[in-house]
């Protein structure tokens, strides 16, 4: 009796256990059908970002289309090597981070990949974003499947074949076809000299992103679907830190900039230039201030009437009476009420200070701002003017706009 208790015991306890583990330890997988739990790889993984990272430092071609799961992506990576190869892709690195989400019943998984570059020749900083990378099966080997997507930047080199136009101080790169990126090449040369009209110390360095289309663009710069609707271009750090160690490139947005005429193309293209040229996307002046400024030196190429280049804010002044203040940072964002009205707004305010004190006195009024220097004592040393007399002198020439 003795035995066959202690015998029933150990049963029990048994039992226990096993029922314990399938209730509290998630890494328990009952043997239903006997086939292997699919899990990360992260040697595999590893392996071949190196093989990849190697296939852009060699230029090859073959090795890093070879990587590819599918008939897609390795084409897409075949174009990163040759997009390497044009950019002048210099201390390319990518490393494995983490997995994203969970391991999918056929294999596949993403992860999150540390990556640098630079673009040897053209711009000596460092680049560097963590970006998605998708993993999948390939029969018994595993290979890459996609590069981009979740909630990080995808940067627009890594994503397929594109077209690349580069020059002494200009770089464009297109998702599209020879003819769209010969036209957006033509129209960043012509913006270099244009800025370095107000701004002569400037050497250039302008990069231009322009992804397929405006979903594209979101994916460009990790933002929500509509982030940029009704914005024709963005000029933004790679990273969307507001590190002056980062990079800033100008972003297309192919769906409201491509009806754009040959001249509103060059003014966009130049306003974003200028913004590059002054580092904007990390400024501590005023958003009125640096849009405003950037339409200043674009509008300075250009020979157009008032009624066309302020016909917005006409129409908005004739409607509700001049602005009480200078526009804020909310008016100047996408989707903004009279959006483009805000922006002739702060264009006619600079351009105001400009035929006061001089493009010298606004140039280096900018530049005091971007530093961080207070509105009142700014003013008063390059204009002398208090910020309630600025004001009232802009709302005054608004208000007396032709018809």
């Amino acid at each position: 009796m003795v035995g066959l208790s202690l015998f029933l015991v150990v049963v029990v306890v048994a039992v226990g256990v096993v029922v314990w583990r399938t209730q509290h330890d998630s890494t328990y997988h009952a043997p239903l059908d006997g086939r292997p739990v699919p899990h990360v790889d992260q040697a595999g993984a590893t392996s071949l970002l190196d093989d990849l990272q190697s296939a852009v430092r060699r230029d090859d071609v073959t090795s890093g289309a070879s990587l590819g799961a599918t008939p897609e992506s390795r084409a897409a990576l075949g174009g990163v090597v040759r997009n390497g190869r044009a950019l002048h892709v210099a201390d390319f690195s990518l490393r494995y981070v983490a997995a994203s989400g969970a391991v999918a019943q056929d294999g596949s998984w993403a992860a999150d990949v540390a990556t640098t570059w630079r673009f040897a020749g053209f711009d000596d900083r460092t680049e560097r974003l963590e970006v998605r990378v998708r993993f999948a099966r390939a029969g018994d080997r595993l290979r890459i499947a996609g590069i981009g997507g979740g909630d990080h930047r995808t940067p627009l080199w890594l994503s397929g074949p594109l077209q690349v136009r580069r020059s002494a101080d200009t770089m464009v790169v297109v998702d599209g076809s020879a003819e769209e990126a010969a036209r957006l090449a033509a129209l960043a040369r012509r913006a270099v000299p244009q800025v370095q009209r107000v701004l002569p110390g400037w050497r250039g360095g302008l990069v231009v992103e322009v992804p397929a289309s405006q979903a594209d663009l979101d994916a460009a710069l990790g933002v929500h679907p509509g982030a940029y609707d009704g914005i024709a271009a963005v000029t933004t750090t790679v990273d969307g830190s507001r590190s002056r160690r980062s990079p800033s490139h100008v972003f297309i947005n192919p769906q409201v900039f491509d009806p754009l005429r040959p001249r509103g193309a060059q003014v966009v293209l130049t306003h974003e230039a200028t913004h590059v040229a002054t580092d904007a996307a990390t400024s501590a002046a005023p958003t009125w201030l640096v849009e405003g400024f950037a339409d200043f030196v674009a509008l300075s190429s250009q020979r157009l009437p008032l009624t066309t280049t302020a016909a917005r804010v006409i129409a908005l002044v004739h409607r509700s009476g001049a602005p009480r203040h200078l526009p804020d940072a909310q008016q100047f964002q996408a989707g903004a009420k009279d959006l483009e009205a805000r922006y002739e707004s702060a264009w006619l305010a600079c351009r105001l200070l400009a035929r006061d004190g001089g493009p010298g006195a606004l140039v280096g009024f900018y530049r005091a701002m971007d530093r961080g220097g207070e509105l009142r004592p700014e003013l008063q040393r390059w204009f002398g003017l208090t910020p309630a007399a600025f004001t009232e002198q802009w709302r005054t020439l608004l208000s007396h706009l032709p018809a």
